[in-house]
């Protein structure tokens, strides 16, 4: 393993109450909302801070959704919150943004889960060259 390390700084906050979930981005981050209010959707990258634990960042395949039925599969391969590094992705509807919070749909995050940064989902983004596999346990 290499002694790489990286400075990442979170970008802003999730914040859920009752059904609603919303990303409010830190004031020094504001600049970098210009133009998100043309898209339609987000990718939301957070950290999973709430599920760091040494055992869990260790541990390296899982039968996918808890289900012992599912076939063992490395984390890469799946959804897992367990990962060596705890990054999370979420593809998100935008449903408002006002100053500095988005309203999205939902997001599979916890409250108070640190944003690391925000892409927007563009339609090229989609894979070229036909057809998407997925395993059978998807």
């Amino acid at each position: 393993m290499g002694d790489t390390q990286f400075r990442v700084v979170p970008v802003g906050i999730i914040k859920k109450k009752d059904d609603q979930s919303l990303i409010e981005i830190y004031a020094p981050f504001e600049k970098a909302l210009l133009g998100l209010d043309g898209f339609s959707h987000i990718f939301v990258l957070y950290w999973f801070d709430q599920n760091d634990r040494p055992a869990q960042r260790n541990t390296l395949q899982i039968h996918p959704r808890h289900d012992r039925r599912n076939p063992l599969t490395g984390v890469f391969a799946t959804h897992s919150p367990f990962r060596p590094n705890l990054i999370a992705l979420s593809l998100c509807k935008i449903v408002r943004i006002s100053h500095l919070s988005i309203l999205v749909d939902e997001i599979d995050a916890r409250n108070d889960s640190p944003v690391v940064d925000i892409k927007p989902y563009i339609p090229f983004d989609k894979l070229k060259g036909g057809q998407v596999a997925v395993p059978d346990w998807v």
